[in-house]
């Protein structure tokens, strides 16, 4: 077809049309709706012009958006193409600016994190359900303020995959309980905490979900390294979402959602003593992790994202 419409007046007026910008408050709607849906909508009419994208090009999205919301999947294409390690460099940009450097690094929460898992004092079991495949793991640290004193109080929120790269509440098997491998702690005077877990695995896409279709057509993988999830909160310092990988998994350095940081890649020790800790084996991994907290501004933590999340009951 190889036309060019966008700056027509015919096509200006539509914009301004569809997104109301412009109505002033008059005709009721949200005026910051209106600005995001008209340069939003502005960029899409944009790059059908200058892509030359056919109908049946447009209709093609217009039905991947049906099957995205179908498969429920809009959150992991989120983390799949870069948006949610996006939103964290921008962030990341805007703690530089505000000169709130060092503390342990953010990265991406993903679509899996499900609340009200049960919160115990300083250490917590969260293997609740048996699984072959996987060896025991104890996870422990320390969360400290940025001038390196324990903080008490502190709630380490926990959660992973299992051997079968599933995570429990969202596993398609339905064989796990709600809270698998999932769980919270509150940090004594000591600032310390620990989990007894099993060691994950990586994990791909749903090979038939609308993520992996896109990513073939883009040809790339939709596979992540093993890897463990945390939200570390403290009243008087802002919550860090973050996760570190499993040294020594192939994918660490190739992680489909790009979230690896150099500095989220503890040492794996192997040990023994497990029985004596209530685990499945004697023989156990164990990772060290520390976080460091950063100060509230102004009193107001500014880095929680509100969106949408699981939420079960213990």
């Amino acid at each position: 077809m190889s036309v060019k419409v966008f700056e027509s007046r015919e096509v200006q007026d539509l914009l301004k049309a569809a997104s109301n910008a412009g109505a002033n408050g008059t005709t009721g709607g949200n005026a910051r709706t209106q600005q995001v849906v008209l340069r939003l909508l502005g960029d899409l009419f944009k790059a059908i012009d200058d892509l030359d994208i056919t109908p049946d090009e447009v209709w093609a999205g217009v039905n991947y958006l049906n099957k995205l919301g179908q498969d429920g999947e809009a959150a992991l294409l989120a983390a799949g193409l870069g948006l949610e390690k996006y939103l964290d460099i921008r962030m990341d940009a805007a703690d530089k600016a505000a000169g709130l450097d060092g503390g342990t690094p953010r990265t991406i929460e993903g679509p899996l994190y499900v609340a009200g898992a049960p919160v115990r004092d300083g250490v917590s079991k969260i293997d609740l359900d048996e699984d072959d495949g996987a060896g025991p793991l104890v996870i422990h640290g320390t969360v400290t303020g940025l001038d390196g004193k324990p903080i008490a109080g502190a709630v380490v929120e926990c959660w992973h995959a299992n051997s079968h790269g599933f995570y429990s509440h969202f596993d398609p098997t339905g064989k796990q309980s709600d809270f698998n491998l999932r769980g919270a702690v509150k940090t004594g005077a000591d600032g310390k905490y620990e989990f007894r877990t099993l060691m994950p695995v990586g994990y791909g896409c749903p090979p038939q979900g609308a993520t992996q279709q896109l990513l073939n057509g883009l040809g790339r993988h939709g596979n992540r390294p093993a890897h463990v999830h945390f939200f570390v909160d403290s009243p008087d310092h802002r919550k860090l979402t973050t996760q570190f990988n499993i040294d020594g998994d192939p994918l660490i350095w190739d992680d489909f959602a790009y979230a690896t940081r150099e500095e989220l890649i503890p040492p794996v020790v192997a040990k023994t003593g497990g029985t004596a800790l209530g685990m499945k084996a004697d023989a156990y991994q164990d990772i060290e992790f520390n976080f460091v907290l950063t100060p509230r501004v102004q009193g107001k933590d500014n880095q929680i994202v509100h969106r949408p999340r699981a939420a079960a009951t213990a």
